[in-house]
This record gives structure tokens, sequence and C-alpha cells, in this order.
């Protein structure tokens, strides 16, 4: 299982990337864990400084912006 946190603060960048990822992950046949980070102390401690932000298994792997579909997919090939 991949444990994945989303960081935002709700906007609708960090819930479209929410479903982005769990799109792609059902498409692969990934089991994933997805976490939604929202409160700004907790964001913060993963040194993100522009949302939305994507932790996958405790490693910051994107910050800023909607990854696009590709990104994720080589997230789960990896």
């Amino acid at each position: 299982m991949v444990d994945i946190k989303v960081l935002g603060t709700g906007c609708t960048n960090c819930r479209n990337t929410i479903a982005l990822i769990d799109q792609v992950a059902k498409a692969k046949g990934v089991e994933v864990q997805l976490e939604k980070v929202e409160e700004l102390r907790d964001i913060m401690g993963y040194g993100v400084m522009s949302t939305p932000g994507v932790v996958i298994n405790g490693q910051v792997v994107h910050a800023g912006g909607v990854p696009s579909r590709e990104k994720i997919e080589q997230w789960f090939s990896a």
C-alpha cells in the first residue's frame, strides 16, 4: 500500500489533485491510502510553501499546482 498525503488548505487545486491521484491509482491497480493534510503548521512541517503538495511514503514529490497525469503515473511506476 502506498501512503499518499496531499498538502493543501482545501482549494480547488488540492481537491483536483486528490481526485486525479485516486483515478490514476485505480487505473493502475495500485492500492493507496490518501490523506488530506489541511493544517498549515503540518504543511509547513514538510517544507512545502506552495500548495498543493504531494508526499508519498514520507517524501515530498511535488509542490505547487496540480501535477500532470503523466507525473502521477511515473510515481506509481517507480
